[in-house]
């Protein structure tokens, strides 16, 4: 893509409290693995070559984790970028672990997150990431009530040991963003959230405030028939598609907004990256949100 491109992937965003500023179209490498986001994919060099264009496009914000496969994204990640070129800001998670049932279970202990750390610098080709969110597991797609002090601190002892740089949290209420801020910096929150789904308003609306960002994930789940049916409407008009017109919502609700939509083709990832092109009229905001 040229130089006109790299300056529209939805602006820029820089992290509280930290040099790294990333493009606010980002790419999510979940589904770089194979199904169930079990074992490796069918086209490993299509994943390559995914990866490969995203950066050429100038997307700047990679998320992962090293559960996902499990171990098979970062594989994948490294030998596709590595070394990596500068400004490329690496996101990934700790807070489960995948045994062989393929099921999803938490890993919050402190011997988990150690360990977590190390085989996400170990498969990624890093001396220290740039940033780890917490996730916790509550239900499967919105969290739970909880405290969250015990792994965060353990959390907390790995950035000061200097393995990580900054922390995130995902799948959290607000009550635990505030209880995570007591015990260190807080850069960004990954929640569910899209056009369909939208509990975590007034939560985005206060990170705002403090610049921390906020990055949906699901960013094009569960439209209703009307929604589905608005979203074509607007997407016609803009010469779009549905799916470039709800990923662009979501880049206008609010500047803290970060997207990492994800996909295994490069055809699907140049049609997501255009949304970070599209300007929706305050009235096509207000239609597509309802």
């Amino acid at each position: 893509m040229n130089e006109r491109s790299r300056a529209t992937l939805g602006g820029r965003f820089t992290f509280p409290g930290t040099s790294l500023t990333v493009q606010r179209m980002g790419y999510g490498a979940m589904q770089l693995a194979g199904p169930g986001v079990w074992g490796p994919p069918k086209d490993p060099d299509g994943a390559i070559a995914v990866l490969r264009e995203a950066v050429a496009a100038g997307v700047n914000h990679i998320d992962t984790s090293d559960f996902y496969g499990p171990h098979v994204t970062n594989q994948i990640i490294r030998k596709a970028l590595h070394p990596y070129p500068a400004g490329l800001v690496i996101v990934t998670k700790l807070g489960a672990r995948r045994p062989p049932d393929k099921s999803w279970q938490p890993a919050i202990s402190p011997e988990d997150l150690t360990t977590g750390v190390h085989d996400n610098l170990r498969n990624l080709g890093l001396d220290v990431l740039d940033v780890v969110n917490l996730r916790v597991m509550g239900a499967i797609d919105s969290p739970l009530e909880g405290s969250i002090e015990a792994p965060l601190t353990a959390l907390a002892d790995l950035q000061r040991r200097g393995l990580i740089r900054h922390v995130g949290l995902s799948n959290v209420t607000a009550a635990q963003v505030a209880e995570a801020q007591a015990i260190t910096d807080i850069v960004c929150v990954q929640n569910n959230y899209n056009l369909a789904r939208r509990d975590d308003d007034a939560l985005i609306d206060d990170l705002a405030r403090q610049g921390i960002a906020y990055v949906p994930f699901f960013p094009l789940g569960g439209f209703s028939p009307l929604q589905s049916s608005t979203l074509s409407s607007v997407a016609g008009r803009l010469g779009a598609t549905p799916m470039q017109v709800a990923l662009a919502w979501l880049l206008h609700r609010s500047p803290n907004i970060l997207l990492i939509p994800g996909t295994s083709s490069v055809a699907h990832l140049r049609e997501n990256l255009g949304a970070g092109e599209l300007t929706l009229s305050p009235a096509a905001v207000a239609v597509a949100a309802h």
